[in-house]
């Protein structure tokens, strides 16, 4: 299977991986369709991608509005959702229930409305990827209790996916410790601390990129024969 001519919507497509694998996917020649609730960076996103490309915005908080967006779009072939705010970590005993329902409703709730009103409007062969993280198996220190309980139940809703939308493919992605605008909020003298500690204690010695992540999502667009896979792109933090 190839992307050739193949309409890929990308939620979240505007930053970070979601928009490497835009241009990932237009440069496969693919029609990379990117979906934001941000229309400057939509605008910003598209000035990178060729002419075919196009943009929407869509607030992912909004059933009602991911909805319209898969009406207004019609029969595609991906769908792809990376969207997610920056990271939410600390102690059990400073999280307050209302941030952590927040922080479900665009990375969990988000995702299974853009499955749920997506899933008829794929053509056959196509596939939705979904976007977890390797805390979910792994915690990496204390503070991540939020963090890896929405990485399990993504992996959780990508298996019980696969079996409920069959034939369609439903996939997911594990990233490990990568570059991307989701650490944005830290002090740029703390983030960069972080970053030079995970290079160091990582197998590959350095890293993850958005470009390391978006080769999975193609990987798994294009591979017909998988359905309901984890798969970890993670530098090798997973044994470490």
């Amino acid at each position: 299977m190839t992307l050739e001519n193949k309409q890929v919507v990308i939620l979240g497509g505007t930053s970070g991986i979601g928009q490497a694998v835009a241009r990932d996917v237009a440069r496969a020649g693919g029609v990379p369709l990117v979906v934001s609730h941000d229309p400057q960076n939509v605008r910003a996103t598209l000035a990178q991608l060729p002419p075919n490309a196009q943009g929407h915005v869509a607030d992912l908080r909004s059933a009602d509005q991911i909805r319209d967006l898969f009406t207004r779009i019609g029969p595609f072939d991906h769908l792809v959702y990376t969207a997610g705010e920056t990271l939410l970590c600390g102690t059990l005993s400073d999280l307050t229930l209302d941030s952590a329902r927040d922080f479900f409703e665009i990375r969990y709730w988000g995702a299974l409305a853009a499955a749920k009103f997506a899933a008829s409007a794929i053509r056959p062969g196509g596939s939705i990827v979904l976007t977890s993280g390797i805390a979910g198996a792994r915690p990496p220190q204390q503070g991540w209790t939020l963090g890896a309980s929405i990485c399990a139940a993504m992996e959780g809703l990508t298996r019980a996916l696969a079996v409920e939308l069959a034939p369609l493919r439903v996939n997911i992605v594990s990233p490990g410790f990568v570059r991307t605008p989701l650490w944005r909020d830290m002090p740029d003298p703390q983030r960069q601390a972080i970053y030079q500690a995970a290079a160091q204690a990582l197998p590959v010695g350095r890293i993850g990129e958005a470009a390391d992540l978006a080769k999975a999502y193609l990987f798994l667009m294009e591979q017909g024969f998988s359905t309901g896979q984890v798969l970890v792109v993670d530098g090798g933090g997973m044994l470490v």
